[in-house]
């Protein structure tokens, strides 16, 4: 996108420079040079504002105020260079209505065309030039360089608000399991600790040695054991991890995402504890390749064997930039698989990007019984 616009907005402030060299003062071609400077400088950096997402809004309006006033210098410090011969200022005006469907709202855009336009026309009076050619200069050519740079924009604009959208989509949805978890925990603990808060007191209003004390905090004790129960049963569901909707979840993800994306092997045959294990890990995969690579295919591979669950992503489109086996994300990864005694191996095959995870699971016992 910058290098677009920046094509653009230099093929447009040659037209100044052209301007220059017909210029035989000195001291216009000194004051010409510094003014056409000052504008792309400005322009340069209010565009590059403008298209950036992160650029804080109080810069946006600073290369903002800073290019309206190398515009309006311009008008002194271009105007005459050249006079008579070619129209400089005129091609200055093009390139800032080039540019003002990137700073301004739509509205906006007619009101600085025809300010432009008839600054041109009020300088070519002025200076002695062809006030119809400067019209045509600043008002069609400004426009068409306007229409080209607003068509990228626009599609940039589009992609940075599909991505947004995309951030919001996953914190909403983090967000739900929060509250989802939140409301589990406060059904199963809300009534158990205002009975046991409830038992505690009449113990502390019970009298020394009441056989009725020791009663009320047996009790207590076994509901706080029942409530310490139904937590660790709500938090293992709570983790309980269907590593097939995990690859469907990812599969889909990728497809979107324009990553052709084929699984093999049997999910359901990965037992529960390697299942939640392993998805993690292939929800950090997916990651990598969506934002580190530009994979065009994506093959995930499950197995279980040899007393091992293993599971298998191998993407095209790795490259530098590509995130290698020390990466934070891949690091926690690693860090959890070996809590369970597991393993992550990740590296480059050329252009391809190859990881392998793996867990330990039981062996399944024999079965008893047989004949001699």
């Amino acid at each position: 996108m910058l290098v677009w616009l920046a094509t653009t907005a230099w093929t447009s402030l040659v037209m100044p420079g052209l301007g220059l060299l017909e210029e035989h003062r000195p001291l216009w071609v000194v004051l010409g040079a510094v003014g056409v400077a000052a504008f792309t400088v400005a322009a340069g950096g209010a565009v590059h504002a403008a298209v950036t997402p992160w650029v804080p809004v109080g810069r946006r309006r600073t290369w903002g105020r800073a290019l309206a006033a190398a515009s309006a210098a311009s008008v002194v410090l271009v105007a005459p260079v050249a006079a008579g011969r070619w129209d400089t200022w005129a091609w200055v005006g093009a390139s800032v209505v080039g540019v003002a469907p990137l700073l301004l709202r739509p509205r906006w855009v007619p009101v600085v065309a025809l300010a432009c336009t008839g600054a041109s026309a009020a300088v070519a009076g002025v200076v002695g030039g062809d006030v119809d050619r400067a019209v045509v200069v600043t008002a069609g050519i400004g426009l068409s360089v306007a229409a080209v740079n607003w068509a990228p924009a626009w599609m940039w604009a589009l992609l940075v608000d599909a991505d947004a959208g995309r951030d919001a989509r996953a914190r909403l949805a983090a967000g739900e399991e929060r509250l989802r978890f939140a409301r589990d925990v406060h059904d199963l603990l809300g009534h158990s600790l205002t009975v046991i808060a409830l038992k505690a007191e009449l113990v502390e209003r019970l009298p020394p040695g009441d056989p009725a004390a020791r009663a009320e905090a047996e009790q207590i004790r076994v509901l706080a054991t029942r409530a310490l129960a139904e937590v660790r049963a709500a938090v293992h569901a709570y983790r309980t991890v269907d590593l097939h909707a995990e690859l469907d979840a990812v599969r889909q993800v990728l497809d979107s995402a324009g990553v052709r994306c084929t699984v093999t092997g049997d999910p359901a045959a990965v037992p529960s504890d390697a299942a939640a294990r392993l998805a993690p890990v292939l929800r950090e995969a997916a990651t990598n390749v969506l934002r580190h690579s530009r994979a065009t295919w994506c093959r995930v591979e499950v197995a279980v064997g040899d007393a091992a669950a293993t599971l298998s992503v191998r993407n095209d489109g790795a490259d530098a930039s590509v995130a290698d086996a020390h990466s934070s994300g891949l690091d926690g990864a690693a860090e959890r698989l070996a809590d369970a005694r597991g393993s992550l191996h990740a590296a480059r095959d050329g252009r391809e990007f190859v990881l392998v995870a793996r867990v330990p699971v039981d062996a399944p016992t024999p079965a008893a019984g047989g004949t001699a």
